[in-house]
């Protein structure tokens, strides 16, 4: 029988109403699994935090707990709020390198306790797959289980609040069971390793018309390290009036690492197509291609956790390493 260890760290799914509305806490999954009978479950209670509240120290502690525990169980199923899911999925996929079980993140969008809830059925297809044998991070909902780094919540309040973008699903469950896409998987190379270090100073701009060029020199003067721009369509940034390509030149000259994305949900950016892309590419800016915005900040604050140097940033975003990204 497969050995699992359900990590808790708070979000709607072990909520309960107070007078300030929904609030984490440490309410167990007692009830719950009692009805699982596929699997040995273990529970370790980390934390009790409202979603919104999981930052880059939780972060840490949710990837040092991982890789000190991973050796003792066949899979890791982490319940998790689903605000900002798609972030730690993402994160945790570049900090737990070539992880050698898989870990899932699942959540709900009604408590556990809820007549009606979604989270018993997002906990049984989160187990499913940990006890699949499948290395790697994953985010289960909804009947469906998403390849870490392209989890996007795109529903406030849907049962199907998550959706894989840009890349298939790499499981969904139907009357046949867990039927897993092998093709999807992400290719693990390598001893696993923990890379914990993570570089807190970055910013994510997202590009409007007339935005004004001198937010960069109050980043420059705030000591921010990288720069995440979700730019228009295919990589479209203005400098007519409000000059941008320029002062993203000063920006990339004064050592800060520049990303950019494309505010459009699918399909990639590519800077090669229009006059306003070839001029931010002559900046130094660096192409996200078709990566999602989470997957986009937590890899720049992962990339300069590991080096400073910009060339270096640079060969980290041009590498795949948990399928985030699709390199020409």
């Amino acid at each position: 029988m497969k050995k699992i260890l359900l990590i808790t760290t708070g979000g709607t799914i072990s909520s309960e109403k107070t007078s300030e509305g929904l609030a984490p806490s440490s309410k167990n999954f007692t009830s719950f699994l009692d009805t699982v009978k596929e699997c040995n479950i273990e529970v370790k209670n980390l934390l009790q935090l409202d979603s919104s509240n999981i930052q880059p120290e939780e972060w840490q502690c949710m990837a040092e707990t991982v890789a000190k525990e991973y050796i003792n169980y066949d899979g890791i199923v982490l319940t998790h709020g689903t605000d900002t899911m798609g972030y730690t999925s993402s994160v945790l996929s570049f900090m737990l390198r070539n992880i050698p079980i898989p870990v899932v993140l699942t959540g709900s969008q009604l408590p556990i306790s809820h007549p009606l809830t979604d989270g018993t059925e997002n906990l049984r297809c989160a187990i499913a797959m940990a006890c699949s044998g499948k290395s790697g991070v994953y985010v289960a909902f909804n009947r469906k289980v998403i390849l870490g780094t392209r989890a996007v919540k795109v529903r406030t309040t849907g049962f199907d609040a998550f959706e894989s973008v840009n890349f298939p699903n790499v499981a969904e469950i139907n009357s046949g069971g867990l039927k897993i896409n092998e093709c999807a998987l992400p290719h693990i190379k390598g001893d696993f390793s923990l890379d914990r270090e993570l570089n807190k100073k970055v910013f994510l701009i997202k590009l409007t018309p007339g935005l004004n060029p001198g937010i960069f020199d109050m980043l420059i003067n705030m000591n921010y390290k990288g720069i995440v721009i979700e730019a228009f369509g295919a990589g479209g940034i203005h400098f007519i009036r409000r000059d941008l390509i320029s002062k993203l030149r000063e920006t990339v000259g004064s050592g800060i690492s520049v990303v950019v994305c494309s505010q459009c949900l699918y399909e990639s950016s590519n800077f090669s197509i229009y006059q306003t892309g070839k001029r931010a590419l002559k900046t130094g800016v660096i192409q996200a291609l078709d990566m999602t915005t989470e997957a986009t900040v937590t890899k720049l604050m992962w990339a300069l956790g590991k080096t400073s140097s910009q060339n270096e940033i640079k060969n980290i975003f041009n590498t795949n390493f948990a399928g985030e990204i699709s390199l020409i």
